[in-house]
């Protein structure tokens, strides 16, 4: 990719993404085949005045002999050095930019009861310091090709020209096209806030899901939801976009109210392995029954990961003529795909969707049926026939969604 194309990227990542401030740390966590655009991701927090940058490397072959030939207690354990980085990091507070580029099958032939069990004792063990920062510090997750992906999500194609498309489709979804990515934003974030307020100016109970591929769940909100969208707020006043792209407007439902069935309508990547043609049934907000027709093992692992993951913590409406979705082409990563359709999301709910978030305490979250997990999964359930009725707490209906996209 061209340097021009980088520099835009690693500002637009910077000065929206995670809105650096002056003073700043900031950690970027990126492949090692990517180690020319964090020259530029580097720079570009240097230039918005960062103290100190950090860079995580990772490679995926290099995690793969890890999971192959490292003992599971091995896998499972952090170091005395990892907790302290954590720790240390619940003082520094640093901006956070991930940049993915994963293989979608990359752990696909491998032991998966022993991935999924040295991820899921890991992300347990990291979770307290996690939750210190959450809603103080600021993050974003943007994403550049790799070889293997560009090559899933394009497998007719010469690797060069496989690489070429995925670039070219990055660009258009995360807005890149044009003089100034910057402004690009500007004017999506109004958008989308605007979205969010209509939302909000409903005071929904419940949302009604069908569609012909056999969804129909009613779900509640938490009684206390706010709608939110591209730009969020943390705690110490900072503005900043978690995801790039995004398209969606969302909240958090109540973990007691739902009820019914609802069918992924795009596969699902999740730890280098992929899940096809599944649906999931609720009964009173747990999770009752699961299915598919490939990774059916991997999804119901998603499920038992604790409690809460056996609930929803997210509820997102996304308009099923999304650039995303008119690229033509499905991502194999959740980042793009979600945002290319409505979403759910099994597991981890977020506080900021609580109206007046800022002013509760933590026993204030678990009065009001906040759903705390340590797995947040997104699985898309946009059709292009995808209808939703919100029903506010007087019984007064309104079509929120129509063949796919919005009616308000």
């Amino acid at each position: 990719m061209n340097i021009k194309t980088y520099k835009k990227f690693a500002e637009l990542a910077v000065k929206v993404g995670v809105n650096l401030q002056k003073g700043q740390d900031a950690v970027i966590y990126i492949s090692t085949a990517q180690e020319e655009f964090a020259k530029y991701l580097v720079l570009a927090c240097y230039q918005a005045g960062a103290r100190k940058v950090t860079v995580e490397w990772k490679n995926e072959a290099i995690q793969k002999m890890h999971y192959r030939h490292q003992g599971i207690k091995a896998l499972c354990k952090l170091e005395p050095w990892e907790i302290e980085k954590e720790k240390n990091r619940t003082e520094t507070v640093p901006c956070l930019i991930h940049v993915l580029d994963s293989d979608p099958d990359v752990f696909a032939n491998l032991n998966l009861d022993k991935i999924d069990r040295a991820s899921l004792a890991r992300r347990k063990a990291i979770k307290p310091y996690r939750d210190q920062v959450d809603n103080i510090n600021q993050w974003t997750i943007i994403a550049v090709p790799s070889k293997a992906w560009a090559q899933k999500v394009f497998p007719n194609e010469s690797l060069p020209n496989a690489q070429k498309k995925l670039w070219q489709a990055i660009i258009k979804c995360t807005r890149l096209e044009g003089k100034s990515a910057v402004e690009n934003w500007k004017k999506h974030i109004a958008y989308l806030k605007e979205k969010a307020d209509k939302m909000n100016a409903l005071h929904l109970d419940y949302l009604h899901y069908t569609s012909k591929n056999g969804t129909d769940l009613t779900l509640h909100l938490n009684p206390k939801h706010i709608w939110m969208s591209a730009r969020e707020k943390n705690l110490r006043g900072i503005e900043y976009s978690a995801n790039m792209p995004t398209e969606e407007v969302f909240t958090m439902p109540d973990r007691n109210g739902v009820d019914g069935i609802v069918y992924a309508t795009k596969p699902l990547s999740y730890n280098g392995m992929l899940i096809e043609d599944f649906s999931i049934r609720f009964e009173k907000g747990r999770v009752v029954e699961v299915k598919a027709k490939k990774g059916q093992e991997v999804l119901e692992k998603i499920v038992a990961s604790d409690e809460g993951s056996h609930h929803l913590g997210e509820v997102a409406l996304v308009p099923f003529d999304s650039p995303i979705n008119q690229c033509g082409c499905l991502f194999y990563e959740t980042l793009f795909d979600e945002n290319a359709c409505c979403h759910l999301a099994l597991g981890h709910a977020f506080k900021n969707n609580f109206v007046d978030y800022e002013n509760m305490k933590e026993e204030d979250f678990k009065a009001n049926n906040f759903n705390d997990s340590v797995v947040h999964v997104d699985f898309m359930v946009g059709s292009e026939d995808l209808r939703i009725e919100g029903v506010d707490f007087n019984g007064k209906k309104t079509i929120i969604f129509d063949h796919g996209v919005w009616a308000i």
